[in-house]
């Protein structure tokens, strides 16, 4: 799997460890974010990586900023996307296992290296169920269409 780190000057603190966990788990990482603790909007970075998914050129993205909670909203902004905002390990099963999301998003001042370690690894090894929860997503997707 082909996963894009999206991130500000915020969440400039985890990408070298979420990049390191992914190329551990066998994955290929492209970065699309900013090098520098130089103010930046993260909108921007999330806006790269979620067009980055959506054209196919990547599985998922890890978007990283101070809190999660930007790239989470600008994220969840584009059509097919679903982030989900995690700062522990089982929201990052559930994002997985039941709502099928397809972009992370964690932030760097509310979580330390070691737990966005953990979380990425869960989110990365955990498959969407289906089932009951496809009807569910199906029905995100119908709300995205009808607004």
């Amino acid at each position: 799997m082909k996963y894009i780190i999206g991130n500000d000057h915020g969440g400039i603190d985890l990408v070298d460890s979420v990049e390191e966990k992914l190329l551990e788990l066998g994955h290929e990482v492209e970065k699309v974010g900013t090098f520098t603790k130089e103010s930046c909007d993260y909108s921007d970075f999330a806006k790269i990586a979620c067009e980055k998914v959506l054209n196919k050129e990547a599985d998922f993205a890890v978007l990283i900023c101070g809190t999660g909670i930007g790239m989470s909203l600008a994220a969840n902004k584009f059509k097919g996307i679903r982030a989900a905002c995690v700062s522990e390990t089982y929201s990052a099963k559930m994002s997985r296992a039941h709502n099928n999301s397809n972009v992370l998003c964690i932030g760097s001042r509310v979580i330390g290296s070691e737990v966005a370690k953990m979380i990425v690894e869960i989110f990365a090894t955990t498959e969407f169920e289906g089932g009951r929860h496809l009807k569910r997503v199906n029905k995100i997707k119908e709300i995205e269409e009808n607004n």
